[in-house]
């Protein structure tokens, strides 16, 4: 909004010549999203806590501790998130980019799914909530949706191909065929990290350095001269998807401070199923989903341990694992909680710069 008002001013007044930066924007739309998260933070949590008699439904079935630690505390704390990166990206964003407008769509209808199923939670007092099955089929109508939405913001050289990262101009064609990649990656990734939400910082630290990473990739394929210096497939108008990115890192950093152990709010499938299907369709619109499954990785592990899990017990009877997902094998081992937690953190600083590298390396 304050692009669109005031750039046009800038060649009359040199002060809003910043604005013209998508650097100053987006460093300007995290510090506003941090604020208005810090700020909105205790009366958000007074209002979860006013309606959520008990927090969030314990599994029975899940570590022992838990029942003692994390009962009574308030869910949904997405909706902060959700408010601050909302709020961050109108404000500094260029509201003209359809790539931005694409990618808040996923995030905010994944983010109204994740809000129902929170909601069944705890009004109805279980761990259940809107059932798997109907979660796919709006996960799968957004993704599909949006993928051909960003399909069509592409350049047609560009639209249907699936790139590999390390290989230079190489593009798997897809054809028409490749909405339905664009929805497997934004369904695939909400999911994970719903998956790896479960202990107190786990999935809100790796979805900002993922965020992180996909700022600066954003920006590079956003901006020509540097894409062809790289020798990226560019990707015009993405650029602005850094400013999406840093207010979510913003919005991520504000949420952090009230959940970090022990957590006062967890960020509930209302973040967890947004922050997920951002990251997917950011990775669509910028042409890097294959970067993302190695960015991401930590959320990549956590997936495929449930579903060995699942797998192997369902043909032997039989567990590979104590408890699924991966964390809750380690507290199940006796890990204390902020050792996982920062373990976890550190693999995902170390599998975010291993993406990185796939930019250089040509």
């Amino acid at each position: 909004m304050i692009f669109n008002l005031f750039a046009p001013l800038a060649d009359e007044f040199a002060l809003f010549n910043l604005i013209r930066y998508t650097t100053f924007r987006a460093g300007a739309a995290c510090l506003t999203s941090l604020v208005f998260a810090l700020v909105l933070g205790p009366a958000v949590i007074r209002w979860l806590r006013g309606f959520q008699r008990g927090g969030q439904p314990i599994r029975e079935d899940g570590p022992q501790s838990h029942l003692l630690t994390k009962k009574g505390t308030p869910t949904m704390g997405g909706v902060l998130i959700l408010m601050a990166l909302v709020f961050g990206t109108l404000l500094w964003a260029d509201l003209r980019s359809g790539l931005v407008w694409a990618v808040l769509m996923v995030t905010l209808a994944y983010g109204a799914l994740g809000f129902a199923d929170d909601w069944l939670k705890v009004t109805k007092r279980n761990t259940k909530g809107v059932s798997g099955r109907a979660k796919l089929v709006v996960q799968a109508g957004v993704g599909l949706l949006a993928a051909i939405w960003i399909l069509l913001l592409h350049p047609p050289a560009i639209a249907s191909g699936l790139a590999l990262p390390i290989f230079k101009d190489v593009l798997v064609p897809f054809g028409l065929l490749f909405p339905l990649v664009g929805m497997l990656v934004m369904m695939g990734a909400s999911n994970a990290v719903n998956l790896t939400d479960g202990l107190d910082g786990l999935a809100i630290v790796p979805a900002m350095i993922a965020a992180a990473v996909f700022a600066l990739i954003a920006y590079l394929v956003g901006n020509r001269v540097m894409a062809d210096y790289l020798q990226l497939l560019p990707v015009p108008g993405a650029n602005e998807l850094a400013v999406f990115l840093a207010a979510l890192i913003g919005a991520g950093l504000g949420f952090l401070w009230f959940n970090a152990p022990p957590a006062a709010v967890f960020m509930g499938d209302t973040g967890s199923l947004s922050l997920g299907g951002a990251l997917g369709a950011v990775a669509v619109a910028t042409k890097h989903e294959i970067v993302l499954a190695i960015v991401g990785g930590l959320f990549v592990v956590e997936t495929v341990s449930v579903i060995i899990q699942v797998f192997w017990f369902k043909r032997t009877g039989r567990r590979v694992f104590l408890m699924a997902p991966l964390h809750h094998h380690f507290e199940k081992k006796g890990w204390a909680e902020p050792t996982i937690v920062i373990r976890f953190w550190i693999i995902a600083i170390i599998l975010a710069l291993v993406g990185l590298s796939t930019l250089k390396i040509r």
